[in-house]
């Protein structure tokens, strides 16, 4: 019925080939060099050669495979420069584009999930897809009403393929570790896996959208598209246009590249704050920068990010994976930030283990602690930190060597399972604001929306006004 591998022979097949494939560019690089040719050209051409292979299976089987490509993606700014290099193109075409359906498949889906007449509730529908993800593949159409829409579609099989894969995947996950330097790569393996029925859940997905989509309404900074019709495995939302970021990552100005960073870093802090939901799939395939708002004057409809003539807004899109946090982010992680940046390392620490992040059976040094924390929270300590990969490539080299005092206390502390989720959409987050190079007043947004982070005999820069009830299940 379609292209997608769903048997899961097939799909097992070609992901265990992936070690064998490693295994044997190894073995040719070594004769390679046996044969004259320079180590270090020799290495560059195995990366290329594995990179080109992973990739290409990851887009290929889409499901949790293309999953776990997009999501370790945004981390290739933490490897050293000869080494990410071969990867950088092969990881951005994860982001945006994958091999698509059969047209007849997608109108089979149609048929089935919305009626035989679906045609009757379009004007247009074009059969070329202009997006795929991990999961389902996103048309462009025009609604009976003359708005025009996305109709994203879900793969047939999909939750097979996404079970199959992430259970396959983590057998060698320890062999995909040097592709993210100092980070675990199985726990976010499994943690993928135990939130699939919920990512296959359009119904839920529209719920998140919609609950952004109101609150957001009158942003000026920050668009989501409003939900017009779901069903099962369809889901069909306003189109929106704009520069995807991975081009604004590409080629982007000075100016769009830090109006989108400091954006982003605004939607990571204020949309659980003003929705209880916590937008937690921030790859650049996800989000838009749009120019001006429409009614400004034709000057400002031009504008490539100078105050002058109006802001960039950020668009953002795909509310299949959510947090939900009804009280906004956890107040202990404000609490210990700020902590943190007054050097108090007592109540930082005691902070720390009563959450939970350091066990009972561990004891460390308040003043090791803090120290290890200090050059994480780096562009919480300025007015405006200018995110770079070298800076990412620092902190992950300083955590990643095992001869590091960094790494040895990083390996005594505990992530409790409420804060895997968070942890894990901050650091895409930091890894897509240092791949744009942005520079970003961070604090400004912690003291606005981060709860904790001003103490409490302070006067908060914002206080958030009461929140909408979150539909259960939102999460």
């Amino acid at each position: 019925m379609s292209d997608l591998p769903r048997k899961a022979v097939t799909r097992t097949a070609k992901l265990a080939a992936l070690p064998l494939g490693f295994a044997g560019r190894a073995t040719w690089g070594l004769g390679k060099r046996i044969g004259g040719r320079s180590a270090e050209l020799v290495a560059r051409e195995v990366q290329q050669r594995t990179a080109d292979q992973l990739f290409k299976t990851l887009g290929e089987l889409k499901g949790g495979a293309m999953k776990l490509g997009q999501a370790l993606s945004v981390f290739e700014s933490a490897l050293p420069e000869e080494i990410a290099g071969p990867y950088r193109a092969a990881l951005t075409k994860l982001q945006e584009a994958a091999p698509p359906l059969p047209a007849a498949t997608v109108h089979a889906v149609l048929a089935e999930r919305i009626g035989e007449d679906w045609r009757e509730y379009f004007l247009e529908f074009e059969d070329k897809p202009s997006a795929a993800a991990s999961i389902g593949q996103v048309h462009r159409g025009v609604w009976h009403d003359g708005r025009e829409v996305a109709v994203k579609v879900q793969y047939p099989g999909a939750g097979e393929a996404l079970l199959s894969d992430l259970t396959q995947l983590s057998r060698f996950a320890r062999l995909l570790g040097p592709l993210v330097p100092g980070m675990d790569i199985k726990p976010l393996i499994k943690e993928m896996r135990d939130r699939v029925s919920e990512e296959l859940d359009y119904e839920l997905e529209a719920q998140a959208q919609q609950v952004h989509a109101e609150e957001f309404a009158d942003d000026p900074d920050v668009v989501i598209p409003g939900v017009v019709h779901q069903s099962d495995q369809v889901l069909v939302t306003e189109w929106m246009d704009g520069v995807p970021l991975a081009d604004v990552i590409a080629e982007g100005t000075a100016e769009q590249r830090d109006r989108a960073g400091q954006l982003l870093a605004r939607f990571l802090f204020s949309g659980p704050a003003r929705t209880g939901l916590l937008h937690a799939d921030p790859h650049p395939g996800n989000f838009r920068l749009l120019p001006p708002a429409q009614g400004r004057d034709e000057a400002d409809s031009s504008d490539e990010g100078g105050a002058e003539a109006g802001p960039w807004r950020l668009g953002v899109l795909d509310f299949g994976t959510v947090d939900r946090l009804p009280g906004g982010l956890p107040g202990t992680i404000g609490e210990s930030l700020r902590m943190t940046l007054e050097g108090d390392a007592a109540g930082v620490y005691g902070l720390l283990r009563a959450e939970g992040f350091v066990k009972e059976s561990i004891d460390l040094e308040p003043d090791e602690v803090l120290d290890y924390l200090l050059p994480i929270i780096e562009p919480a300590q300025v007015e405006e930190f200018a995110f770079s990969r070298g800076w990412l490539r620092d902190q992950a080299a300083r955590i990643a060597d095992p001869r590091s005092p960094a790494h040895q206390l990083g390996r005594q502390l505990n992530l409790p399972p409420s804060y895997l989720l968070i942890h894990r959409v901050t650091l895409s987050t930091i890894g897509v604001l240092c791949q744009l190079g942005a520079a970003v007043r961070l604090r400004d947004e912690l003291e606005a929306w981060l709860p904790g982070f001003v103490a409490e005999s302070e006067e908060p820069a914002f206080m958030p006004e009461s929140q909408e009830p979150v539909p259960e299940g939102g999460a």
